[in-house]
């Protein structure tokens, strides 16, 4: 990899979060539950002044109605961390009870600044280990595929803009994906041990890890095959433990916190979300349905959505299959699991994003879909211009590294063209045209509805990608890469 092409891309990319940041966030201005920001800004007030065992029950102190944790452990370490930063700097920052709604400039520069060096820290160094070891690249290439992933229009809008940390459990996730894709497993059970207990949605990708490694431990001698399988139990088991340890001293705060991670009375769903069950809610109101039958049925069709990717990746433990496994469980798990946020949709973009030096146009294409179905939350977020100058750089940015494979793939790019102008049909509607009084949530449907179907295509897309039914459509740039 070329070192100046990197640092480069380094500093495009903070400097990209840097600007995102001036703008607006999550419930800005919007008492008395404000939004994410908020909420994690509440987080490091809850985990700097209780003690460890409070912080997942409802007390006098502690008002779970009031955006209480509900992520793993070493989130909660981490807002821990921020908060005592905060507490040097400004201790009214995180003043118990006393903080809530807290917007002033100097708050709002330290929460930007905690999201950048996570993202930098954690993100970005996995991000060009990951690029320095692709093969059938040029230095020069590998640079420019590092700068589009740290460009990833969904990821710098929801963690600068939105504001969240999501860089975080999807760089712990890449970790475990550059360790295990070189064999050493067991730094890659670590790694994404840890990204589990930073955010649960990490199951999302939870299967492909479980298969791939199973896979490679198959493919030894099979006397071998008990020691490894249990070696990988023990430093998954143990890195679990190292997190849980302050809420294994009592049954109840360990089921509390299992509460609090999964919690169903919430819905199939949260706003306008692009996947199947809210799209289906347009002929088929899910929502007034039984919830134990509601629950049953994504579980079911989650299942059988993910399946067929995760034994095709445990038959055939290659890398590439391993991201595209990674890609098919993903989209399996946004489009019909229970409780999906439009965000989780990022959790797909991550091994999406990884695929670009194999497939291009397929990938940034996605990227592009995947930002444009958060765009009505990016909306009241007061975020539509850092969303349309992030969006025009990342496609600009594509388009000038990947010009001459975009123009070999000629099956793949009417529809790709077509979707573009659908896209931007959309927004010129919704910016001419004012909603009926009847119907006020129109267009927040209809992006849901357009995105869940690009997303059902992908999903097919990426499945006939891994099972090599898909050779037709010139997806692939370079030599032709065998799945299996």
């Amino acid at each position: 990899m070329d070192c100046w092409a990197a640092v480069a891309a380094a500093l495009i990319g903070a400097l990209l979060r840097q600007c995102v940041s001036l703008g607006s966030y999550s419930g800005y201005g919007k008492p008395p539950m404000h939004g994410d920001f908020e909420a994690q800004r509440h987080w490091m007030e809850i985990t700097v002044n209780l003690p460890a065992n409070e912080w997942y029950h409802n007390t006098t102190e502690n008002d779970l109605l009031y955006w209480g944790l509900d992520y793993p452990p070493l989130t909660a370490y981490h807002s821990w961390l921020c908060g005592q930063v905060a507490e040097l700097i400004d201790p009214s920052w995180v003043a118990l009870n006393a903080s809530r709604g807290i917007e002033t400039p100097e708050h709002k520069m330290f929460m930007r600044a905690t999201a950048l060096v996570a993202d930098v820290l954690v993100f970005f160094p996995a991000v060009f280990v990951f690029c320095y070891l692709l093969k059938r690249q040029s230095d020069s290439g590998r640079s420019a595929v590092a700068g589009l992933i740290l460009l990833m229009p969904g990821l710098v809008l929801i963690d600068h803009g939105h504001f969240q940390y999501n860089a975080v459990s999807l760089g712990l996730a890449l970790w475990g994906v550059v360790a295990c894709t070189h064999d050493y497993d067991h730094l890659g059970s670590v790694a994404f041990a840890l990204a589990l207990n930073y955010k649960q949605m990490e199951l999302y990708h939870a299967l492909p890890f479980f298969c791939y490694l199973l896979g490679k431990c198959c493919r030894k001698p099979y006397w071998k095959l008990p020691f490894r399988v249990v070696g990988l139990g023990v430093v998954v088991l143990a890195t679990f433990a190292l997190c849980w340890i302050p809420f294994l001293e009592s049954q109840e705060d360990a089921l509390q916190v299992l509460h609090r991670l999964f919690p169903v009375g919430r819905g199939v769903f949260e706003d306008k979300v692009s996947n199947v069950w809210c799209a289906l809610s347009v002929v088929w109101k899910l929502r007034n349905k039984d919830p134990n039958f509601v629950l049953l049925l994504s579980a079911g069709s989650t299942i059988a959505a993910v399946i067929p990717s995760s034994l095709r990746l445990l038959v055939k433990p290659t890398r590439l299959n391993f991201l595209l496994a990674l890609a098919n469980s993903s989209l399996s798990f946004f489009l019909f699991s229970f409780q999906v946020h439009e965000k989780s949709i990022l959790l797909a973009a991550l091994p999406v994003a990884l695929l670009m030096p194999h497939f291009p146009l397929l990938s940034v294409w996605f990227q592009v879909v995947a930002t444009f179905s958060m765009y009505p939350l990016l909306k009241r977020d007061g975020l539509s211009l850092e969303y349309d100058s992030v969006m025009l750089l990342f496609v600009l940015a594509s388009c000038l590294h990947y010009k001459n494979a975009f123009r070999q793939q000629g099956t793949l790019l009417f529809p790709v063209v077509l979707s573009f102008i659908g896209m931007v049909s959309l927004h010129v509607f919704e910016a001419t045209t004012a909603p009926p009084a009847s119907l006020p949530d129109l267009f927040p449907l209809l992006w849901a509805v357009f995105s869940c179907a690009h997303f059902c295509l992908f999903w097919l897309l990426f499945h006939g990608l891994q099972f090599g039914a898909c050779d037709m459509l010139s997806i692939s740039t370079g030599p032709k890469i065998k799945t299996s």
